[in-house]
């Protein structure tokens, strides 16, 4: 198994999803900007019509991209699929180190304070603010699962559900997972913290909503394992979590053909199965 440290520089030099175009371009979308650092306007796109006679359940997208590129772009498929399945569909820009020069605890605080914004709006959204879920691929996904799992970083508004693609959720040896290497316990600079506060696998607790990972079984880039190990803490703290493993499945197996159907198909499954959405 590559070393943490690998894994890490990897997830920081490749500009995963690099195929999605930024600044997006949506049609027939509502734009809100739900935080401004400096002069950085940080936008949600917002999928799906308020009514305010029913509140909707929501979902809030984070991109992939190593926390160094990506576009919200991503995830427009989905948002449009869940808009059309009775949510409002939300997806999220936040800063990244290529076009920012920011650390990973930056991403993080980024997409807390979506998920805050999006429940203190909730009532305008016409958003039932007690069925807000996060999700997202990748570094996306890790960011996803911080804001569940992590304390601090600007707020502790937590979504109630996580929808996670291949999601970075271990980033220190747990639960059976061991990195290998002088990386396994090495503070990467980018990171803004050793990598042990960053890693949502080691921060579950009773306030982590119930989890839906899909996950590539021959992701070079995020090790399967490392999503096992995960799943393996949340049934340990009695929290609920669906791990489903697609063999002969790469890092990015969600973004088009039968593995976005499929994955698809079983996020969609998983809502239901919630109560957030019909059959």
């Amino acid at each position: 198994m590559r070393s943490l440290l690998v894994l890490l520089l990897c997830f920081f030099a490749t500009p995963l999803m690099a195929q999605f175009a930024y600044p997006p371009a949506f049609k027939d979308v509502r734009v809100e900007t739900y935080r401004t650092v400096g002069d950085t306007e940080l936008r949600l796109w917002i999928f799906g019509e308020t009514d305010h006679a029913a509140r909707k359940p929501a979902i809030v997208f984070f991109f992939g991209g190593g926390w160094n590129a990506g576009s919200p772009v991503q995830f427009e498929p989905q948002a449009r699929h869940f808009a059309t399945r009775g949510m409002i569909a939300i997806t999220a820009d936040y800063r990244v180190r290529s076009r920012h020069g920011v650390k990973v605890t930056d991403c993080v605080e980024d997409a807390k304070a979506a998920i805050a914004w999006v429940r203190r709006h909730a009532d305008r959204l016409g958003i039932d603010p007690d069925k807000i879920a996060a999700s997202g691929g990748s570094a996306g996904g890790h960011l996803a699962a911080s804001t569940a799992t992590l304390t601090g970083f600007g707020s502790d508004e937590r979504p109630n559900a996580l929808v996670l693609f291949n999601p970075a959720c271990a980033l220190a040896p747990i639960a059976g997972w061991q990195a290998s290497g002088a990386g396994a316990d090495l503070k990467i600079e980018q990171l803004g913290a050793e990598p042990k506060a960053l890693s949502p696998a080691h921060h579950v607790g009773p306030h982590t909503p119930p989890a839906l990972i899909v996950h590539g079984k021959d992701d070079t880039t995020v090790p399967y394992a490392s999503a096992v190990a995960f799943a393996q803490v949340m049934k340990e703290a009695g929290r609920p979590c669906k791990l489903v493993g697609y063999d002969g499945a790469n890092h990015g197996f969600f973004n088009g053909g039968e593995g976005y159907r499929q994955t698809l198909a079983e996020a969609d499954a998983f809502l239901v199965g919630l109560g957030w959405i019909h059959q």
